[in-house]
């Protein structure tokens, strides 16, 4: 398994996008969220295609938080299937993915039952 994932999620404003940046970096399960926007969707939806004008969230991450990141991203998520993807980071400027690490490291008062409380 790779230790570092890029994960997506689309929404549809850029505030929610940017809420959902400041969660994730202030819970230090994100070294980096890149909010790109407007994008524009088109989907099946309910045996339709629609279109949406949404935002995009690149979180960097290790890949040993994605379960955090879902859930933290399902907390606030505004759709009834949201987009929440991983794709492995295999290789990438060694100074990058060791500022990745430091950034998500776990402060000694952080636990996981402190993080599902929230």
């Amino acid at each position: 398994m790779t230790e570092f994932v890029q994960v997506s999620t689309a929404v549809d404003s850029k505030e929610r996008a940017n809420k959902i940046a400041r969660r994730l970096l202030d819970e230090r399960v994100a070294s980096c969220v890149q909010v790109l926007g407007p994008i524009q969707s088109k989907y099946w939806w309910k045996g339709r295609i629609e279109r949406a004008r949404e935002w995009i969230c690149f979180i960097k991450a290790r890949a040993d938080d994605y379960w955090r990141i879902e859930a933290s991203i399902k907390k606030v998520h505004p759709y009834d299937v949201p987009e929440i993807l991983a794709f492995p980071v295999l290789r990438g400027n060694a100074d990058y993915l060791k500022w990745i690490r430091r950034e998500t490291a776990r402060k000694p008062k952080q636990s996981a039952k402190a993080f599902l409380d929230r």
